[in-house]
């Protein structure tokens, strides 16, 4: 009985040996190369990841024209769209800095640095500190040299502290993942700081792919001291916010309170303002259709796409309406042009309220010129009563700036566009009827129209003189706005 035990051992010995020593090595995976942690050469990167870098190339090409209505941005057409022509009281509402001389509709990724370098340079005035979501190389530099070595130097001469080869480098791999361990990640100093203060940890992956897009397309402050000299790096103003909820009314709050964030001079109210810029990351992270779903920022704007046998995210970052709706068909089973119909359904009414809510605070504006211009011959005015009519025009001004600015034209949260827009031509409505009250008590009328005389601020601008270009505006889609407002006194 022994012997036979001892020989079903020795059996059993000798099928595990043949079966471990024959069997094939278990797979690895072989890397074409390394990346180092601090490479911020996207050329490097492409050697390991060749067809994530051929994708990323692509942004420097142009766009399909005529495939988006209200974004044209980097088309074929290869013209450059001036947003001011496209929204006209933006150059009377803008003037008195570099948004109201020269603001276009981006080229995309790839020209970031490059855009900012050939605009006009009121633009850039700040310094450094403008290239805060440009370069990857910002937060390095920034803490390496600090305020009056880096983020206060002329802006030309901070992008020359950069190295030669990456000086018009934009957004790049290494803003968006780490090569060891391969992942995921944000390295921007003000978003981290931004979702400190709305106590958002511990993000998922599905919300990193949203928070790499926030770390840019958020909007955020240059900080000033009292003579409005630049104090710090960028910050996001979300101290009334959390996660889902960083609303228009929060943003303000925070935006009013606080002297460091008015960033200029309004030359047609004379008022100290503060600013908004791309807040896309906000509006459509307040309760939208596509975020309570769980949709990220990179499901539509670098849908998953096929290159040989692999699938990879698609780096060429555009909108969807310039991507044949590819990143749409994901989930909806309708036609592209039924889709299409569908997104300019959205955007036709987000630009008839942006053009309402526009000119309505364009004409408060010029009624604050009026009344000023009274004060200063002898005119009073009731103190409570011209505080009423300036808060309420601040209300409607930044409500306007958050809807312009935001990139979608109403698309990434439909309803809270309408609602913003519809509370700045509210705003605006209150402030224009204390005004008039106001310019009443001094013996003024200013007529039932109001001359905003925006030639004046739209012709001329800047170095090269820019003019508006009256085939690049837009009208209302509904052809209501001319009952508001006619084009006499428009002034174009």
């Amino acid at each position: 009985m022994k012997k036979k035990a001892l020989f079903l051992s020795a059996c059993l010995l000798i099928v595990f040996f043949l079966w471990y020593g024959c069997a094939p090595p278990q797979p690895q995976q072989f890397p074409t190369g390394e990346i180092a942690a601090d490479e911020y050469d996207p050329e490097v990167w492409g050697k390991v990841y060749p067809l994530h870098y051929e994708s990323w190339l692509a942004t420097k090409e142009p766009k399909p024209a005529g495939t988006s209505k209200y974004k044209r941005g980097w088309d074929d057409d290869l013209i450059v769209y001036d947003k001011l022509s496209e929204f006209p009281f933006l150059g009377l509402l803008y003037n008195g800095w570099g948004f109201g001389i020269e603001y276009n509709e981006p080229r995309g990724h790839y020209y970031a640095v490059t855009d900012q370098l050939e605009i006009d340079p009121s633009r850039v005035s700040p310094g450094g500190v403008c290239l805060g979501c440009k370069t990857p190389f910002h937060r390095q530099m920034s803490e390496t040299h600090g305020l009056d070595g880096y983020l206060k130097k002329p802006f030309r001469e901070a992008v020359a502290m950069l190295p030669e080869k990456l000086q018009e480098l934009g957004p790049a791999c290494i803003d968006c993942h780490n090569p060891d361990p391969w992942e995921l990640t944000t390295k921007k100093a003000h978003l981290e700081n931004g979702l400190l203060a709305i106590a958002k940890q511990d993000p998922s992956r599905q919300e990193l792919r949203m928070l790499a897009c926030a770390q840019c397309h958020v909007t955020y402050t240059v900080p000033r001291d009292q003579q409005m000299k630049v104090a710090g790096d960028i910050t996001l103003p979300w101290r009334n916010g959390k996660w889902g909820d960083i609303s228009i009314e929060g943003i303000i709050e925070d935006l009013l309170s606080d002297y460091s964030r008015l960033e200029w001079t309004q030359k047609v109210t004379g008022f100290k303002m503060p600013f908004i810029r791309h807040p896309e990351f906000e509006l459509f992270s307040k309760g939208s259709v596509h975020f309570n779903a769980g949709v990220a920022c990179a499901d539509c704007h670098m849908p998953y796409t096929r290159k040989g046998s692999y699938k990879i995210s698609d780096h060429d970052v555009t909108s969807p309406l310039k991507a044949d709706l590819r990143a749409c068909a994901q989930c909806h089973t309708q036609s592209k042009e039924w889709l299409t119909e569908r997104i300019h359904h959205t955007q036709d009414r987000t630009a008839s309220l942006i053009l309402r809510a526009g000119y309505a605070t364009a004409t408060c504006a010029k009624l604050f010129e009026t009344l000023h211009a009274a004060q200063q011959d002898g005119a009073a005015v009731a103190p409570e009563l011209y505080e009423a009519a300036k808060d309420n025009y601040m209300q409607a001004f930044l409500r306007v700036v958050f809807i312009n600015a935001e990139n979608s034209t109403g698309f990434h949260n439909p309803a809270e566009a309408g609602r913003v827009l519809g509370d700045a031509i509210a705003f605006a409505g209150r402030s224009e009827g204390l005004l008039r009250q106001l310019l009443a008590g001094a013996g003024l009328d200013p007529g039932l129209e109001v001359a905003l005389e925006l030639g004046k601020y739209l012709n001329g601008r800047g170095e090269a003189g820019l003019d508006f270009v009256p085939d690049q505006e837009f009208h209302d889609p509904f052809d209501n706005q001319p009952h508001f407002l006619s084009d006499a006194a428009k002034g174009l």
